[in-house]
């Protein structure tokens, strides 16, 4: 089918309102009947036709016609808001729909957009975790999602609070594309605080959703949402969840859409961090440090990055700052603790750690915490 029209969007509106018919039977209707318009004019027999519809469904379809009027009004009404609001409307056959998500086993038929898709969109990863992510998941969500955009990755993720926020941030604060996936309608920003992120991705990515306007974030929204935010990627990152957290859900239906997870390891006896370990013990995810890791993976030509795949140029290191550097790693160590372990006064320790800091191989953290990049 070509992109639909007006009339069309009504059309599918229409079979969508019938109880009992969802996406797989419309695919199947519009593979049969080839548009809109003919499946509402067939005959019960010729819809009975159609693998899986009994001659009742058949009869709500026919009757469907009935409601036309009032759902013309309302798709009228939404284009118009959505206009207001400089949003648009998608759908499966659109030539606009993201490729990767026409692949799985149940895309939404209708996406409401702000921002456009771009042909880069096509090498998206997903990156999802926990609302309350540690200390320790924010240094590995900003170290991956940072290099996943310095290899033009667009990064997807369900712009909820803790590890979505850190995502959408990250690739922004990168330049990279980004794709956020609402529970919610286009004009209801959950959570509320998120208003300014959501101008931001819109502007530069795409904000989207399956869900009609002033649609609540419902609970049950979000597992269903889940299965469009790992759709539109070819991989998808846990980064910190408990065991019965969403980014279970999202790492399971990527499995069942045959896209590859991955999962950054956490401590033991950490809550955040049974997830992604216990997706790593079963086998189900990648174990994975790096951006690298991931883009091996998925076969993904990496972009020379120095002191990546480039070498760094040597640095000059003194005596002091080679012992400071001996006592640190990718867990940030506290100020007064590192002078104790390399027997420096805070201060001696603090004039090295800035030198380092200059020559970009440590990092210092709120509340004097350093870290070795």
């Amino acid at each position: 089918m070509a992109n639909l029209n007006f009339q069309q969007i009504i059309d599918l509106r229409l079979l969508m309102s019938v109880d009992g018919v969802g996406i797989g039977r419309i695919k199947n209707l519009l593979a049969k009947f080839r548009s809109t318009e003919s499946v509402l004019t067939a005959s019960i027999p010729e819809l009975m036709e159609v693998e899986g519809l009994s001659v009742n469904l058949a009869q709500r379809i026919q009757r469907c016609n009935n409601h036309r009027h009032e759902i013309e009004n309302v798709v009228n009404e939404e284009l118009e808001r959505l206009f207001k609001i400089n949003g648009s409307l998608i759908t499966l056959w659109d030539k606009e729909y993201p490729s990767l998500l026409r692949k799985i086993y149940d895309p939404p038929i209708l996406l409401y957009t702000k921002g456009k898709f771009h042909d880069a969109d096509d090498y998206s990863i997903a990156v999802v975790g926990t609302r309350q992510p540690t200390n320790y998941g924010k240094i590995q969500a900003e170290r991956i999602i940072s290099e996943l955009a310095e290899q033009n990755i667009t990064i997807v993720s369900g712009m909820a609070r803790g590890i979505d926020s850190i995502a959408h941030r990250i690739a922004l604060k990168n330049k990279s594309r980004t794709i956020a996936v609402l529970g919610s309608g286009l004009n209801v920003i959950y959570p509320p605080e998120n208003k300014k992120l959501y101008d931001e991705i819109s502007e530069s990515g795409v904000v989207i959703t399956e869900y009609s306007l002033d649609t609540k974030p419902d609970a049950v929204n979000f597992p269903k949402r889940n299965r469009i935010i790992s759709g539109l990627s070819l991989g998808c990152v846990i980064i910190e969840t408990g065991i019965t957290g969403g980014a279970m859900q999202t790492a399971a239906l990527a499995l069942d859409q045959g896209r590859e997870v991955f999962a950054v390891p956490g401590n033991l006896g950490i809550r955040q961090s049974e997830g992604t370990n216990l997706l790593i013990q079963k086998g189900e995810a990648e174990l994975t440090t790096s951006a690298e890791d991931i883009l091996i993976e998925l076969e993904l030509k990496l972009k020379p990055v120095i002191g990546k795949n480039i070498p760094k140029p040597d640095i000059q290191l003194t005596l002091f700052e080679e012992k400071i550097l001996a006592h640190l790693n990718n867990e940030p160590l506290q100020i007064d603790l590192l002078a104790s372990k390399t027997n420096m006064s805070t201060s001696d320790c603090l004039v090295h750690l800035l030198s380092l800091e200059f020559k970009g191989v440590v990092r210092q953290l709120p509340g004097k915490m350093f870290m070795r990049l």
